[in-house]
């Protein structure tokens, strides 16, 4: 099973996916997670990304299809697995197809998220997280801060905020998603894999719901 995760920053796709991952035992891999591992372990091309994500734009499609092909060959995603964070252009989209045509794989469902953006930014700007790269637990001071302020709820560690999670670099980020990643989930439209739904408090509906939705969708269909 192959499941695309579409949606703004914060619009919820990472907590999403958890659920789906946990439901369908296939794992959840977040495109930025990849790129802030290389960054973290200091190699050559995590230097590249980071220079591109420090400034709030988006990763060039090459560096991006050569980190995301090289875990897809990983032995863990085989029987499935549920992308999140990419695709992020329609060419990466039109690369993933022939990556998965070639491995007699196909996308099952497209999740796009639609999420109110003054929702969004309140999340972002109010987003902490885990220090501890095993735990990545993530809060947010107003809708679900920690127990102790600044500290892990799960592992005691210190929590920060990303420094991309910033008000004007947040901003930044809406309007690369709206140019460059909200044509995406036309291009699936066109394909018939698109599932739009919305997750929002606004509406009350979270992510177990929306998740729910999802799950009941994929057992159906």
């Amino acid at each position: 099973m192959v499941i695309i995760m579409l949606g703004a920053p914060a619009s919820g796709k990472g907590s999403v996916a958890e659920i789906l991952s946990k439901e369908f035992n296939i794992p959840a891999i977040s495109s930025g997670d990849i790129f802030r591992k290389y960054i973290s372990e200091g190699t050559e091309i995590g230097q590249r990304a980071n220079s591109y994500m420090t400034k709030g734009q988006l990763v060039p499609d090459d560096l991006t299809v050569e980190l995301i092909t090289s875990r897809l060959k990983e032995d863990d995603v085989q029987n499935g697995l549920i992308l999140d964070g990419f695709p992020r252009t329609v060419n990466q989209a039109k690369v993933l197809d022939e990556m998965l045509t070639k491995e007699g794989k196909k996308i099952d469902i497209v999740v796009n998220l639609e999420t109110p953006e003054e929702e969004i930014l309140e999340r972002i700007t109010n987003r902490m997280i885990c220090t501890n790269s095993d735990c990545k637990a993530v809060y947010n001071t107003v809708l679900h801060p920690s127990k102790v302020e600044g500290i892990c709820d799960k592992c005691g560690s210190p929590l920060y905020q990303r420094d991309d999670d910033k008000l004007e670099k947040a901003k930044n980020r809406l309007e690369v998603y709206h140019r460059e990643t909200a044509p995406v989930a036309d291009y699936y439209k066109e394909t018939g894999a698109l599932y739009s739904t919305v997750l929002s408090k606004s509406v009350n509906r979270m992510k177990d719901e929306v998740a729910r939705d999802v799950i009941n969708y994929l057992k159906n269909k």
